[in-house]
């Protein structure tokens, strides 16, 4: 069966991405389509914040777009050497909450303890930094221009003081349309797609139900989280699985459950 992933590629140490290969051990043949695309913004301001690290409680990253953008600061400043001589043992001394192990890899190459990375979403990690000490300073939280608010209202509500930093913009892919249109003349319509963000839910809903038409009904639509899944019935799309966890372990078993005939265990 054909399921197709809205997403943005992320390939591993084999060269492939980890939810193809993953979908790939239970029959499933796999295409990604990127639906997102990022523009990083006030990495001046940002770096200035990392150079400071007696000034704040710690760090939250909450995507992987936002530990790209600390590395593009270090790399553009060269705060390389500072940063391995100095600044990295000093944040380390810190909390360096995070959600996903995705996110959890990139921040742990560059050399930071993380702890809170199978919390599974920003809600989760809010409650487990609530269950923490609280921070004399607060924590710093380099974040996207789409980030939900409910993190920094329950840590608000603890408070827990937290300074948010806007460090990059989603904007759409610009192939969304051209990419889905070549894959539904060569593949037809999928059997399932799943969509990663609610953001690309939105960039690329209405060509999936142009191109899909009446066979939109037969499309098994999956979700990578509940947030993304709360997204989709608010389009008024049903969803027929929503990973438990945002790994592509938990993903490929949920797909296929919801691929199977009714009835088959």
């Amino acid at each position: 069966m054909k399921v197709l992933l809205l997403k943005d590629a992320k390939e591993d140490d084999c060269g492939q991405d980890p939810y193809i290969r993953e979908l790939a051990l239970y029959g499933l043949e796999a295409t990604l389509i990127p639906v997102l695309s990022f523009e990083f913004l006030s990495l001046p301001s940002f770096s200035e914040k990392l150079s400071h690290p007696e000034c704040y409680g710690g760090l939250i990253f909450t995507s992987p777009r936002a530990v790209e953008a600390m590395e593009l600061c270090l790399k553009k400043d060269n705060k390389t050497e500072v940063w391995e001589k100095s600044l990295k043992e000093t944040w380390n001394a810190k909390s360096v909450y995070v959600v996903g192990n995705a996110t959890a890899s990139l921040v742990s190459k560059i050399g930071l303890d993380v702890e809170g990375e199978n919390c599974g979403n920003a809600e989760k990690l809010a409650e487990y930094i609530c269950s923490r000490e609280s921070p004399a300073f607060p924590l710093l939280f380099p974040c996207g221009n789409l980030k939900r608010e409910i993190l920094p209202k329950m840590l608000k509500d603890k408070g827990i003081q937290m300074e948010s930093i806007t460090v990059y913009q989603t904007i759409p892919h610009p192939g969304i349309q051209v990419n889905l249109d070549s894959y539904y003349s060569k593949q037809g319509v999928p059997a399932s797609i799943t969509f990663f963000s609610p953001s690309g839910l939105t960039y690329s809903l209405k060509h999936i139900q142009e191109l899909s038409g009446d066979s939109i009904d037969q499309i098994k639509f999956a979700a990578i989280g509940p947030t993304t899944a709360h997204a989709l019935t608010a389009k008024g799309l049903p969803v027929s699985c929503t990973a438990e966890s945002p790994t592509p372990q938990a993903l490929a078993a949920g797909i296929r459950k919801a691929l199977q005939p009714q009835g088959c265990c």
